[in-house]
């Protein structure tokens, strides 16, 4: 029988092999870059190229890099030093254990049953760093709404974290510059 992700990691693989940009860092990461601890362990889950991780190796933290996509991967230890362990992994079917991790940083990927697993792998004092689709679609992102989220309701799944940083322009003000079509979250547990 087959694996029912070979499809999705196969999509993914393209992609990533396609893709010749260098990687960089998730905004509400680099934006909020202060809040991070001056070291500890930090989770890039489903982490594509490793922008996220990459990032917070410089920072000092001690990075798990966690991605579906072998060849996402591959790249990513290309580039990483021995501060990055990187490895492929299907978060879905193997979340993060509790009091795992003092950062976690998610970006561009939304499985609402696996936010409570997040929540109980940061170790008290943890911050989560979560950028994806909000609610308005301006030319980018999945139209699925099952991969947006919906206004304001990521603070909500998050409701047993401590919001530090949230960000959702969607459609208030000047539609024409912004950040329309992305939410950013920082919260500590």
């Amino acid at each position: 029988m087959p694996d029912p992700n070979d499809a999705l990691r196969c999509k993914w693989d393209q992609r990533h092999a396609e893709n010749e940009a260098l990687p960089h860092a998730a905004r509400v990461l680099r934006e909020n870059r202060h809040l991070l601890p001056t070291r500890g362990d930090a989770l890039d889950l489903a982490c594509g190229l490793g922008g996220n991780s990459l990032l917070l190796a410089e920072a000092g933290m001690r990075v798990t890099a966690w991605d579906l996509s072998p060849v996402a991967i591959e790249r990513l230890r290309g580039q990483a030093d021995q501060s990055i362990r990187a490895e492929v992994r299907d978060v879905i079917a193997a979340p993060p254990l509790p009091d795992s991790f003092d950062v976690i940083v998610v970006s561009y990927f939304l499985h609402r049953p696996l936010l409570p697993a997040l929540v109980d792998a940061l170790r008290p004092g943890g911050l989560l760093f979560y950028e994806t689709f909000g609610p308005r679609i301006v030319g980018i992102g999945p139209e699925n709404p099952a991969f947006r989220l919906r206004r304001n309701e990521l603070p909500g799944l998050l409701a047993g974290l401590t919001l530090c940083y949230y960000r959702e322009d969607a459609d208030a003000g000047d539609l024409s510059v912004g950040f329309r079509d992305r939410s950013m979250l920082v919260a500590r547990k």
